[in-house]
Order: structure tokens, then C-alpha cells, then sequence
């Protein structure tokens, strides 16, 4: 009764700890909010990026005629580019990078005169995917339309200008640390950048602009030990857990005051305590519902049994089991509100285990047990329900 006691204390007195040690006591992550994140440092979530440059020319000086094919001979040019950026939130940054090293001029069939050039521009990039559908560590894709001013230079002709970009960068995750992206954009600068001062008057469509269309591939690389951001506890959730926790652990607490008054009362009248748990259900029970699933409910974050009464009515399924020499199907599940899908995988896959660990206390051969790791599941209402096992037959 004294150690039921200091562990119910325990309990009461974790409630009152940090996120992180919540997370740590219990095994499992800390349920987070949508879009609400811990705030790091100015030096966390940098990142360096390199990659190989398609770029297309669409001159203010064209003629009509010219194909408007971004890959013709008379458009098309490589290069690289260079990048560092910064993440202040989740969906909002600002990148540094430079572009260049070909371009063309495009003015007339069949003609391709080339000439140096770089653009350095600033750029606010927004993660719509981040935006709108949360902050995930390990979503792989992510889609991040950005904007940026910056400076363009023709060493060919020596002409330095403003430019305007605008584009589209697709990335995907490999690992914690890398990602390659793919990026199209484009570049707007005065008439003159490609090196030709005047403007085609036929060419009505901004013909007071030098335009590039950019194709880009590249690899990014996150600076740090620490990357990404954590969720921000969601205390509404954290307290509802918590409400089910010491819920769970007063029911265990009066059944250990009932088991004590019991033996108590068995030494009041000198007779010698024995087991007395709840009456079973009958084989005759079982053969009538024998494939009726039983079910057995387990403690936030763990695998251990809410109660041990869980397992009286399994007593008189496993004799049944081996009986009709049936297989028996235990299933686990978790909260899917409660921590990632792969600890919830793994914890399922420990639920599952534990009912079939005492199934063969109960003498079902271990050959005659298959477990089945369910994951996370929101099937149930309270939710809590859904940290289950089912307990099934087959033959």
C-alpha cells in the first residue's frame, strides 16, 4: 500500500515537470500544436544550397519570329548557382544567391551571342506547405514560392542593373541534414542588361524588360546540430492526458484498497488468503462467442496493463484456444494523437507482445499466438480507448 502510495506521488509531482521531462518519464512525444513552435537562436536553421542553372533568355529586343521553345539553341545557356539562407519560423526565411555564369541574347533567329553575367538577389521565401498544413520535421516534400530584389552585372557589355525574381522551389528531404530541391524561376531586368540598348517595337509583350526563365537542381545542406523546430506542448491535450493518468492510476489504487481490506478481513477471521479474482467467463461462454473480439486497454505511453482484471476474461478464450487447438490474433494499438506513427508502430508492437506473453502463462503455445503491430489509430472515443489490444480467433 506504501509503495502504491509513493508512486501515485510520483505521478502527481510529474505533472508539474517541463515538456522534456514529460516526454522523457513517459516514452513518447509531447503532443504538439499545429502551428505554434518553440523560438531557437539566430544561429539555428541556416542553410548553404548548390546547384546546376537551365537558363532560357527572352530579350526586349526579339524579333516575332524567334521560337518561343525555352530550350531552343537560340535561348538557352548553363550555368550554376550559390545560395545561404536562413528559416526564422517555419514558413518564412530569407536567402542570399548568386546565378549566373551564361546567358544569351535572343534577339534573332538562328543567332546566339553569348555574354558573362551574375545576379545576386535577396529573396523572402514562404513554406506554403508548412503555412498551411503545419510544421512536420520529416515531410518530405515541401513547396516554397519565394520573391526577391537584387543586383544583376553583364561583364560582357558592363552593364549593372536592379533585377526582380520571382519563383517556385520544390524540395525533397533526404536525412535531417540534406535535401535536393528543384527550382524554377525567373528574372526581370531594363532593356539593355543582355548588352542591346534598344527595344523592339513589334515586341509588345514587356518589351521594356529582359527576361530569363532559370530551371534549377540542386542540393541543400543544414547548417548545425540541431535543426527544425519543436512543437509547442499543447496544453488543452496535456492536461486531458493527464486527467486520464490519474484517473487510471486511482482506479489501480482502489483496487489495491480493496484487495487490502480483503486480506485483512481474511486475517480478522484467521483463515489463510487465497486468490479470489473476478468469475471468468465460462468455456460454454466462449464457444458461443468465440469470435468475438476481446479487448484489454494499457497505460499512457507504455505497455503495462491499466489493470490486471484486463486478463480474467481471457483465461477462459485461451483454455478454449487450446481446446479447439485454434490460433490465437492479438492486435495492439495506439493513440495517434499522442506521438509519432513510428513510436506508435513500435508501441503497438509492445502491446501486442505483452498480451501474448501472459497467453502463454495461460499454456497457449507460443506457435499458436500471431501478433500484429497496428499503429496509431483514432477509431475510438474517448481516445484513450484506442490504447488497446484485440484478442481474436481463427482457425
Amino acid at each position: 500500500m506504501n509503495r502504491f502510495c509513493l508512486v501515485l506521488l510520483f505521478a502527481v509531482t510529474a505533472a508539474t515537470l517541463s515538456a522534456q521531462e514529460f516526454d522523457d518519464s513517459f516514452g513518447m512525444e509531447v503532443p504538439g500544436s499545429k502551428h505554434s513552435v518553440s523560438t531557437r537562436s539566430f544561429w539555428s536553421n541556416w542553410y548553404v544550397s548548390a546547384g546546376v542553372l537551365n537558363r532560357a533568355a527572352y530579350s526586349s529586343q526579339e524579333e516575332s519570329a524567334l521560337s518561343g521553345n525555352p530550350f531552343s539553341k537560340e535561348r538557352n545557356s548553363f550555368g550554376f548557382e550559390l545560395g545561404i539562407g536562413k528559416w526564422f519560423t517555419p514558413g518564412i526565411g530569407l536567402r542570399t544567391q548568386f546565378q549566373g555564369l551564361w546567358g544569351k541574347q535572343a534577339t534573332w533567329r538562328d543567332v546566339s551571342d553569348t555574354y558573362r553575367y551574375m545576379n545576386i538577389h535577396e529573396d523572402v521565401m514562404f513554406n506554403l506547405s508548412n503555412l498551411l498544413y503545419g510544421y512536420n520535421e520529416r515531410r518530405v516534400w515541401n513547396f516554397i514560392p519565394y520573391a526577391g530584389i537584387g543586383f544583376a552585372r553583364n561583364f560582357s557589355y558592363n552593364v549593372n542593373t536592379v533585377s526582380y525574381n520571382l519563383g517556385i522551389q520544390n524540395t525533397w528531404r533526404l536525412s535531417r541534414h540534406f535535401s535536393v530541391y528543384f527550382d524554377v524561376s525567373a528574372m526581370l531586368a531594363p532593356a539593355d542588361f543582355d548588352g542591346i540598348a534598344f527595344a523592339n517595337p513589334e515586341a509588345f509583350r514587356m518589351r521594356h524588360w529582359d527576361k530569363s526563365l532559370h530551371f534549377s537542381l540542386g542540393l541543400t545542406y543544414r547548417l548545425g546540430k540541431k535543426t527544425g523546430w519543436e512543437k509547442s506542448p499543447n496544453i488543452d491535450l496535456l492536461m486531458e492526458m493527464n486527467r486520464e493518468q490519474m484517473n487510471a492510476l486511482n482506479e489501480s489504487l482502489r483496487e489495491q484498497q480493496e484487495e487490502n481490506m480483503r486480506l485483512a478481513a481474511l486475517a480478522g477471521e484467521g483463515q489463510e488468503p487465497t486468490e479470489e479474482p473476478a468469475e471468468p467467463a465460462s468455456a460454454d461462454t466462449v464457444t458461443r462467442t468465440q469470435y468475438v473480439p476481446q479487448s484489454v486497454f494499457f497505460n499512457l505511453g507504455s505497455a503495462q496493463l491499466v489493470s490486471r482484471r484486463e486478463l480474467v476474461n481471457l483465461k477462459a478464450l485461451a483454455e478454449f484456444a487450446k481446446a479447439q487447438n485454434l490460433t490465437v490474433v492479438v492486435t495492439g494499438y495506439a493513440d495517434s494523437r499522442t506521438g509519432s506513427a513510428e513510436r506508435n508502430l513500435e508501441l503497438s508492437r509492445e502491446r501486442a507482445e505483452a498480451v501474448a506473453d501472459e497467453l502463454v502463462k495461460m499454456g497457449v503455445g507460443r506457435e499458436r499466438i500471431r501478433t500484429v503491430a497496428g499503429g496509431g489509430v483514432a477509431t475510438l472515443s474517448p481516445y484513450s480507448y484506442n490504447r488497446r489490444a484485440i484478442i481474436t480467433l481463427e482457425k
